[in-house]
This record gives structure tokens, sequence and C-alpha cells, in this order.
């Protein structure tokens, strides 16, 4: 595995890159947004709608989207969603990590893959236009078949593939893994080992974690992490167990400013995001339910994340309404809505940081507890995110949900007991916190002291 910090100051490095990125669920482009700074054009590029696109391969693009988010509409419902979610889930599947042996084998789903690009010519029309205007700029994909067409196709420069899940399957590395140039980054110990079982070089992976929005973060300090979860011990643990317990290394890091708590003027706050298909809405208003008498008494508030879904944000509106809670919509209950993608996750980064417990299912955002974001898990969609629930646990980051009717209560004792605070803590120590500094040195070469992250698989 190659280190950042191993690049040599006679390696050419570029101040930009391509950056690609789908409009498939919200994950690929929330990656691709953390690295807006150093995306060629001031922007990241959406490989299957942007400007230009070719009719045809914008339309195959569209068929693949549909039955993705349909399959992923039906998973709540009993038996039929069930059956076509397992027949897609099972294409997908990610095979056991133990014992470790070969698995460079492409798979079924690989395989079909790579036809869809050939026949379709998938992702032709971009390499083609990209090397002409600016040869050799770095190409980081947040996606798998945008990095597969720039090999296929021979883009000239560098080609990367970001990593967005704890675990993956085979169809995110080249049929011809040993032999394929595309380059690797993991957002965490475990993937790290699975490129290796899959084939993949060691001198083309590069363990960099997660890449989260810098505003999030602040520099190679994280002091705007350290601020926020000043902020959010006090909400999280309000009687001080997990100060107390913790008071001598909790010390070590944010000094005497672990006391301040006179500062935080917002009561506790929940945000509860939902993902891009829109899956698992009726969850937000279960939970609304349970702590409506607490959000009539301004001891919480709720953030419900609609993103870019405005049926979803009037779904809400409508069941809130029918809670009899009206006059607590903008007060102590907030629907978040954008009209566009860039414009949600710019806004979803700001609300993170007035957030002191994130309610999502185990997706890509399971990697925001290295912000120091407590996460109480919602059941998974897809095996990916059963590896990312494990992962989280595995850290400390998060918890599964319990009975959601009962959030009323069983929420408040892990607030009181300091149990939430000590996720918070555990997400902050044990996942990886700068993964975009650490990308951003490898495309450009800036020096950037940030220490080694820990191999946890």
């Amino acid at each position: 595995m190659t280190k950042a910090s191993e690049f040599k100051k006679k390696d050419k490095r570029y101040k930009k890159a391509w950056i690609i990125s789908v409009n498939m669920g919200y994950g690929h482009e929330r990656a691709a947004y953390a690295l807006r700074d150093i995306a060629a054009g001031g922007d990241y590029i959406i490989a299957n709608s942007y400007k230009g696109i070719p009719k045809e391969e914008k339309k195959s693009w569209q068929e693949s989207r549909k039955l993705y988010e349909a399959v992923s509409c039906l998973k709540p419902i009993p038996i039929i969603g069930d059956i076509a979610f397992g027949i897609m889930d099972k294409i997908q599947e990610i095979p056991n990590f133990y014992p470790r042996r070969d698995l460079s084998e492409p798979s079924i789903q690989l395989k079909g893959t790579f036809r869809f690009i050939e026949k379709n010519n998938i992702g032709k029309a971009l390499v083609d236009d990209l090397t002409e205007a600016e040869q050799r700029l770095p190409f980081v994909s947040t996606f798998f078949i945008p990095s597969f067409a720039a090999e296929l196709y021979n883009y000239p420069g560098e080609i990367y593939c970001i990593i967005c899940d704890a675990d993956f399957s085979r169809a995110w590395v080249s049929q011809d893994a040993k032999r394929s140039r595309i380059k690797y980054f993991a957002p965490c110990g475990r993937v790290v080992e699975r490129l290796k079982l899959y084939g993949v070089r060691e001198e083309n992976i590069y363990f960099t974690g997660f890449p989260i929005p810098k505003e999030l973060i602040g520099g190679s300090n994280a002091e705007i992490v350290k601020r926020d979860m000043l902020d959010r011990f006090c909400n999280l643990d309000p009687n001080g167990v997990f100060r107390a317990r913790y008071e001598k290394i909790l010390k070590s890091h944010f000094g005497n400013s672990l006391k301040t708590c006179g500062r935080v003027k917002r009561p506790l706050t929940l945000t509860f995001a939902v993902g891009g298909a829109g899956a698992q809405r009726r969850l937000g208003i279960e939970i609304i339910k349970s702590l409506r008498e607490k959000i009539k008494r301004n001891q919480i508030q709720i953030n419900l994340v609609a993103g870019t879904r405005k049926g979803l944000a009037k779904y809400f509106e409508t069941e809130i309404k029918k809670l009899g809670l009206k006059r607590n919509h903008g007060k102590g209950i907030n629907i978040i809505v954008e009209r566009t993608r860039p414009e949600y996750f710019k806004e979803f980064t700001k609300l993170l940081r007035t957030t002191d417990i994130l309610w999502t299912k185990p997706s890509e955002l399971s990697f925001y507890t290295g912000a120091g974001i407590p996460i109480i898990m919602a059941p998974v969609i897809g095996s990916q995110e059963e590896f990312n629930r494990l992962w989280l646990q595995q850290i400390g980051g998060g918890v599964d949900q319990l009975d959601p009717q009962y959030a009323n209560e069983w929420l408040f004792d892990w607030v009181n007991s300091g149990a939430l605070a000590r996720m918070a803590w555990n997400g902050y120590i044990e996942a990886p916190t700068h993964g975009t500094h650490r990308i951003e040195q490898i495309i450009t070469g800036k020096e950037v002291e940030l220490e080694q992250l820990p191999l946890v698989v």
C-alpha cells in the first residue's frame, strides 16, 4: 500500500483534477462534492448527465438508474420488495473476506458491466473530451464505471477511483486487476485488504479515508471538529458522565474549554437523513410521533432531510400536520429540501455542524462519524450497508436504532448516560477524519502533516 507521504518531490503533481461522479443515490456525488476545491473547471462532472452527453448514452444511464431507484423504493414492501431487492443484492454480493484467498476472477456483474460500457460506448465521449481539453490531468472518479471507461478508452493521465463503502463487490475492480492502471482511494482498512484480494497491486492502493467536506473538519488540526464537538458534548452528556470518566484524555485534546457549556443555546438536535431513493421516509414520521411531546417542550429539535426530493418534503409536511405539529414546523421541526444536489450538500454540511445525533441508514454517511458525530443506524438497504454497519459498530461510532415508537425513552437514556457522547468521541478518534486532505495531497503534492491511519479491518 502506498502512503501519501511517500511521494517524491520529482513526481509530477497537479493543482487540479477531473472529479467525476454519477447521480445514482447521493453517496457517489457526496464524495465528489468534498473534492470540489481541486475540481478542474470549478466543479465536478456528472458522468451520466453532463452537458453534451450523447443522447443514447444518457438513455442507457437513465434506464440503469431507474431500475436501482425502483428496486430501492420497493424494499419496504413485504414479500415483493424483499424478492426484488434480494435478486439485485445477490448480483452485487460481496464475498466473505475469510479465509483470505485469491478473488481476482471477474464476477458475472463485472463482465456485464464491461459489456454495458462497450456496447453503449459509455464514457467514451467524456474521456475523449477531457483528453482534448487538458491532457494528463488526473481523472478521479467516485464510481467504478467512469474509471473503467477512462482505462478502456486510453485516457492519458492517472486514473483514480474512490471506494464509497466499508466493503465492496468485485464489480469495482477491473477485469485484469493485476495489470490495470486504476489506482484506488480506500476509506477504511478493510477496503485496503479487500483490494488486495481482488488482485490490485499494492502500489495502486492509497488508504485515505472517505472524503468529508473540509468545512466540517478544518485544517490538519481539525479545529472545526474540535469546536463543534465541545458544543455537542454539552447536549449529549448533560450530566457530565462521559466527561468525568474521560476527563484526562479529553483535557489533552480540548484543554479547559471542556467545561464551557454556557455558550450552547440550541436544544438537543437530531438530524434524520433519508437516502437518495427515499425508501425510509415513514421512519422519519415515526421518530417525530414518538418525540412530539419533547419537541413541544423544546427538549429536542428534529431536522428531516429530504435532499432534493420536493415530494418527500411535501410528505413530511403533510404528516407533521396530521400529528398536530403544524405550529412546530420551523420551530422544533425543520424540513430541509434544496433545488439542486450541490445546494443540498452545502446545506447538509452546514446543518451537521449544529447536529448532535445523525439518524440514517448506514450508507456512506457512516464515515461522517469521523467528524465527531454519533450515528443511530436505521435498517440496512443492501449488503454493502451491512458492512458499513459492522464497521461503524466496530469502531464504536454508531449503534442500531431500537423500536422508533419508544425513541422518547431509549434515546434520552442514551443521552443522560453519556453513551452518545462516547460514540461521538469514538468516531472522531477511530474513524478517518482527513480523507479529503489526504486525497488532495496525493493529487497536488501539497504536504499536509497528518497522523498515519491505523489499518483497522
